[in-house]
């Protein structure tokens, strides 16, 4: 008997046979096993993943790595559908009449003089029209707590802000950020891990606002500062091979000096 071909067909149908294939009777043992909390892990995985793609600058890299995210949205869909939930065509059909409701000055009639006035209709159809906040017990539960800290530190700070409750300007913040150091100097005094664990929470906490009031990504920022360490960690580690050595049995100023020459090579 021939084996069933999918090279013929293209896009999410293909995708969508080749998942419903995984998943039928004579699929894979695997896959079958799969449940939606075990494919929330793999999401997150693959979301990282794709950012660090679109950090490469690489297409090829990025078409990979969307299409791993891809599958892990389709797979999950086709768990709800076979629980009588929903399809994937719902969930497109569903996000594409969010979209255009969320957009009136695209789709509509709505008048709109810049990007502050989109964002503010948007949180006001968010609110007013679809009802998103109605049956939450408080005013950022709407934030994923899963999201790693950085991200829900800054939108929390920025959900809190546009009610008001903020700092009026960068400087304000630059001295909250030296009262909080201060804080955490005293601490450290006191020898108390949970009280110096409690200051250092209120210096990152702070370090998100000053992000946020100059217009930077907090999560962007620290794996930039991440990325750009590594890379100079790199340069140490190829340069002292060339001498026959490792940072194991480097002397702490001969890696600082390699350290620096990397600052200057960047």
């Amino acid at each position: 008997m021939r084996k069933k071909s999918y090279q013929g067909e293209v896009g999410i149908k293909r995708l969508q046979k080749i998942i419903r294939k995984l998943r039928s009777e004579n699929g894979c043992l695997w896959d079958k096993k799969q449940k939606k909390e075990d494919i929330a892990k793999y999401l997150l995985e693959e979301t990282y993943e794709l950012i660090d793609a679109i950090g490469s600058g690489s297409p090829k890299d990025l078409k990979e790595e969307m299409g791993d995210l891809l599958f892990q949205i389709l797979f999950l869909a086709r768990i709800s559908e076979e629980a009588g939930d929903f399809s994937i065509s719902d969930v497109m059909e569903y996000v594409a009449e969010k979209m255009i409701r969320r957009h009136p000055h695209v789709f509509g009639d709505t008048k709109v003089k810049d990007v502050t006035e989109i964002k503010a209709n948007w949180e006001d159809i968010k609110k007013h029209l679809e009802k998103r906040n109605e049956g939450s017990s408080g005013f950022f539960d709407r934030i994923p707590r899963s999201l790693p800290s950085l991200i829900r530190a800054q939108k929390v700070t920025e959900k809190a802000s546009a009610i008001g409750f903020d700092w009026g300007t960068t400087e304000e913040v630059l001295e909250k950020i030296e009262e909080e150091l201060a804080e955490f100097k005293a601490s450290l005094k006191t020898g108390n891990a949970n009280y110096i664990k409690e200051e250092i929470g209120d210096i990152m906490f702070s370090l998100v606002n000053l992000c946020r009031f100059v217009d930077v990504n907090a999560e962007a920022a620290l794996s930039t500062s991440l990325s750009k360490f590594i890379d100079r960690f790199s340069y140490i580690e190829e340069k002292l091979k060339e001498r026959g050595k490792d940072p194991i049995g480097a002397s702490l100023k001969e890696m600082d000096d390699l350290w620096n020459e990397s600052k200057l090579k960047e």
